[in-house]
């Protein structure tokens, strides 16, 4: 039998994140090594979900491997984004990593931009769940017995009502017909906390709701309004507490 291929998992900590990792672990060909999530410096928190850098590390001792963190400044652009992750994954490579994994399922244009920045070191991408339904993807992780938290939402979709509320079947109808089920688009993030790929259950509560206009969030001020959709002021987000 050929050796598995080492690979790290680009971790959100989100639900489809989860559901991607549960599958790469089930596949005899690869070996995932660590997580690896982009945190912004100035906040201590998981970029765009806002979630507690210790609650993200406590999520990764309940599912057993050590989690690497890139820290981006609090305004990152691109450019530096790039730059930093470079300089992690060639030495990575170093070390025999030969690809990265991630959760993306139909986003043509980000798919490539990843494999096309992994291609120029010499790396390639693993996507478990491309191009699946969305809705069987939703149903498939409930039915596993997964479980999240919605941690942040694009206000141009969802409102504060949403944040905090666990991804169950009622949250999954309940949301409007412009909105993906798995939040694709970017219409809402997520934290899990049980499953099957968890050692054991992370107790959360729902702290403060903040919000924060796309300036704060995002360098350019600005964020393109797609063509039939309503265009985004801001973010929803909510602290996420470990429960004692």
């Amino acid at each position: 039998m050929a050796p598995r291929e080492r690979v790290v998992f680009c971790w959100s900590g989100g639900k489809d994140s989860a559901l991607a990792l549960h599958h790469i672990r089930h596949d005899p060909r690869y070996e995932v090594v660590s997580l690896l999530t982009t945190c912004n410096q100035a906040f201590r928190r998981v970029s765009m979900h806002g979630v507690r850098i210790e609650l993200a590390e406590r999520q990764a001792g309940a599912i057993g491997l050590p989690l690497d963190m890139v820290f981006l400044s609090e305004r990152s652009s691109n450019e530096e984004y790039q730059a930093k992750m470079t300089e992690y994954l060639e030495a990575r490579k170093k070390e025999g990593i030969a690809g990265m994994v991630f959760g993306d399922i139909f986003l043509e244009d980000l798919r490539r931009w990843r494999e096309e920045n992994l291609a120029s070191i010499g790396m390639h991408g693993v996507f478990p769940l491309w191009k699946r339904d969305t809705r069987e993807l939703i149903e498939e992780f409930l039915s596993l017995g997964f479980a999240s938290i919605v941690c942040c939402v694009n206000d141009a979709y969802l409102g504060e009502d949403s944040v905090g509320r666990v991804i169950d079947r009622d949250f999954v109808e309940s949301l409007p017909p412009v909105v993906d089920p798995c939040g694709e688009n970017g219409e809402f993030h997520s934290f899990a906390f049980a499953g099957p790929i968890f050692k054991e259950p992370i107790r959360v509560a729902v702290g403060e709701k903040v919000y924060r206009p796309v300036e704060v969030t995002q360098s350019g001020a600005a964020i393109c309004p797609t063509p039939g959709r309503p265009a985004t002021k801001g973010f929803w987000f909510c602290d996420l507490l470990e429960k004692e």
